[in-house]
């Protein structure tokens, strides 16, 4: 993968910090209100091996959808860190968390307990940006693209887990370059709304 262009730098600086500067019960708030919209979609009703992660450096927090999928019966699971790519492991409240090579907490269980990206149903994706094709900006490793590819092969008959950001209003932009590696969300919720791409 390239380099990103110097804009997508500006912006991810100035976005993470206006993350970082959302005061903690407005979090919370925002948090729960984008989980309502989300928990009342037919793509969550649907599903019953979901996605989140653990939300960082003012990341809006998916865990009170993942709480709600394990009330509903749900199998839960957050991202593990494996080379330049990502697998996932199944994660409940009291489960024993490690940290990977960014800080960032991960399940510690066992990898044979791990799901390859492919078999889930829907995927809570963070995000510094994204636009109204669905576009997203990370963080810029490229994890999620580089995990998630196969969505571009138009051959593929595995599973084809929904891509839902997750993420506050004021994050989206007008415009965000679409590179080739680019996996496009299927959509986003936000504390004000759930938007899907056509």
């Amino acid at each position: 993968m390239n380099p990103q262009p110097p804009f997508s730098n500006v912006l991810r600086q100035r976005l993470c910090v206006q993350r970082l500067d959302i005061p903690i019960a407005e979090r919370q708030a925002a948090a729960w209100a984008a989980a309502e919209r989300l928990a009342a979609s037919a793509w969550f009703a649907e599903a019953s091996r979901i996605a989140g992660y653990w939300a960082w450096k003012g990341e809006l927090d998916p865990m009170p959808v993942l709480e709600r999928a394990l009330v509903q019966g749900k199998a839960v699971y957050l991202p593990v860190l494996t080379g330049d790519a990502l697998q996932f492991a199944p994660w409940q409240p009291g489960v024993t968390m490690r940290r990977n090579r960014f800080q960032i907490p991960e399940p510690d269980v066992s990898p044979d307990e791990w799901l390859l990206p492919s078999a889930l149903d829907l995927v809570l994706t963070p995000l510094v940006a994204f636009d109204a094709t669905g576009t997203r900006l990370g963080m810029g490793g490229g994890f999620y693209d580089r995990s998630f590819a196969f969505l571009h092969d138009p051959h593929w008959r595995g599973c084809r887990p929904r891509l839902v950001g997750f993420a506050y209003e004021f994050q989206q932009v007008e415009k965000l370059v679409r590179q080739s590696w680019d996996v496009p969300l299927d959509a986003v919720a936000t504390e004000t709304a759930l938007q899907v791409f056509a």
